[in-house]
C-alpha cells in the first residue's frame, strides 16, 4: 500500500501555499546512487574492503589452498556487502524525503529523513552559485549566502558544498541533468534580482514611495 509521508504539505516539498505571482519553475531530488558515492563515500568504503579481502587471500594463499584461501575471505566478503548496502539504505532514504524548489522568487530545500525542515533562499541573498557536474550528467549545485547569512554545516549535511565548513553554502546536491537546471537558475535569479523593490518610508507630507 503506497503511503505517503508528506501528504500534509499543501505542495509537494513546500510547507504552504505559493503566495500570489510566485510559480515552480523546477524540483527534483539527489540521484540515491551519487549521493551515496560522494556523501557516504560508498566507493571509498567499497575500495577499503576489496582491499581486506585481496589481503585476506594473499595472506591464507601462502598456508592453505587457494580454494580454502577464497572461504577464508567470505567473511569479509559479507560485511563489504553489508556495509555497501546500509550506505546505500541511508543514502536513498534522504534522496526520497529531499525535494529541491526552484521558483521564480526563491531556491526552497525540504531536507531532512528524520528531522525534516524547509530552507527557504531568496535569490536576492545569494552571492554566487558554484556547479559541480559528473560525466553522467549528475551535478551539485552549490549556493554562496550574501552577508550575515549563515547555516548550520551539521544541521544541512549532506545538501552542503564539501568541506566548506565556517562558511556553508547550501547546494541542491546530486541532482540528475545538473547543467539544465543550473540554467533554469541562473535565469530565474538574474530575473529575479533585476526587479526594483518597492519599499513605503514615511514622510512629513505622508507616505512616499520608494524604488530601491
Amino acid at each position: 500500500m503506497h503511503h505517503d509521508d508528506f501528504k500534509f504539505e499543501p505542495v509537494r516539498g513546500l510547507p504552504e501555499e505559493l503566495p500570489a505571482g510566485e510559480h515552480i519553475l523546477w524540483q527534483g531530488s539527489p540521484h540515491a546512487g551519487r549521493l551515496a558515492r560522494e556523501a557516504w563515500g560508498l566507493r571509498w568504503v567499497v575500495a577499503y574492503f576489496a582491499f581486506l579481502i585481496v589481503w585476506r587471500i594473499g595472506a591464507s594463499a601462502a598456508d592453505f589452498p587457494i580454494g580454502q584461501a577464497l572461504l577464508h575471505a567470505v567473511p569479509l566478503t559479507v560485511l563489504a556487502i553489508f556495509a555497501a548496502g546500509v550506505l546505500y539504505l541511508l543514502a536513498y532514504v534522504q534522496a526520497r524525503s529531499t525535494v529541491y524548489t526552484l521558483t521564480n522568487k526563491r531556491v526552497a530545500m525540504r531536507i531532512g529523513a528524520a528531522l525534516t525542515m524547509t530552507l527557504n533562499l531568496p535569490y536576492v541573498c545569494i552571492k554566487n552559485a558554484h556547479l559541480d557536474t559528473k560525466p553522467d550528467g549528475t551535478g551539485t549545485l552549490a549556493m554562496e549566502l550574501l552577508g550575515d547569512t549563515r547555516l548550520s554545516f551539521m544541521m544541512t549535511w549532506p545538501h552542503v558544498r564539501p568541506w566548506k565548513i565556517a562558511r556553508c553554502q547550501p547546494a541542491l546536491r546530486c541532482i540528475p541533468d545538473a547543467q539544465k537546471v543550473a540554467g533554469i537558475f541562473a535565469e530565474a535569479a538574474e530575473t529575479r534580482i533585476s526587479e526594483p523593490q518597492v519599499s513605503r518610508q514615511p514622510s512629513g507630507s505622508g507616505d512616499a514611495v520608494a524604488a530601491e
